[in-house]
């Protein structure tokens, strides 16, 4: 039943796809080029998710290491059908709350150790991925006005997503409907980050610590050791 499931939710793009539209683009990291455009995941891309580092679905950074497959308690709750239901494919609070007490919402589960945020809050870890995404979208905006000198700004229900902000408030506008061009190949890594992250609303529980480590990277490789003082790399 699990492979029907990763059969349409597998992604449509890869590290080895952006990779090879990089590699054909010619230019250097911070080189704004016509040759790139966005590369889009697509939504509930939850199988690469679960697999981490073996499918690569998100983008990983050379020289970073990434995890893998998540086994969240091997042999009960590691493939599709032993969270979802087969026939409505809602996931299941009253299985989760046997070993995470307490728990009424999926926001809620923890599942891992750690401040990786810095915000000393006890939360869930999806908490942690939300202000990873809140602080990669700042830098991604500050690199884009700095590097390229054009403005970006993102829309998660509207393709493609990422505009030109013309009057540069940080919002894409309705009446702002440029699709964004000022492309350079760590824009392109870390905004494919940042729409991956978006598009799996389920990651926290798919595999939390692989997509906390691509944000902590992109934020690393666009904004540099000052986007994550204070963040913990899982």
């Amino acid at each position: 039943a699990s492979n029907l499931c990763l059969n349409c939710h597998q992604g449509r793009e890869s590290t080895v796809s952006v990779n090879t539209a990089i590699t054909r683009a010619g230019v250097g990291d911070d080189e704004v080029t016509d040759q790139l455009t966005f590369r889009n995941v697509h939504y509930f891309a939850a199988g690469a998710s679960l697999f981490g580092s073996e499918a690569q679905g998100a983008y990983q950074y050379e020289g970073k290491e990434y995890l893998g497959r998540n086994l969240h308690v091997p042999g009960a709750f590691e493939t599709c059908k032993n969270c979802h239901n087969v026939h409505t494919l809602k996931p299941q609070i009253t299985q989760c709350v046997m070993c995470h007490a307490g728990v009424t919402e999926f926001e809620q589960i923890r599942m891992t150790s750690g401040d990786f945020d810095g915000d000393a809050a006890e939360e869930g870890v999806a908490g942690e991925i939300e202000t990873y995404k809140e602080k990669l979208l700042v830098v991604i905006q500050a690199y884009a006005t700095n590097t390229t000198q054009v403005s970006i700004a993102y829309d998660a229900g509207r393709y493609p997503y990422w505009f030109i902000d013309a009057n540069a408030n940080g919002v894409a506008d309705p009446d702002e409907a440029d699709r964004y061009v000022a492309w350079t190949p760590n824009l392109l890594r870390a905004a494919y980050n940042y729409q991956y992250a978006s598009k799996d609303p389920g990651a926290f529980v798919h595999n939390p610590k692989y997509i906390l480590q691509t944000l902590y990277d992109s934020l690393e490789s666009v904004g540099g050791a000052e986007a994550v003082a204070g963040l913990t790399r899982p």
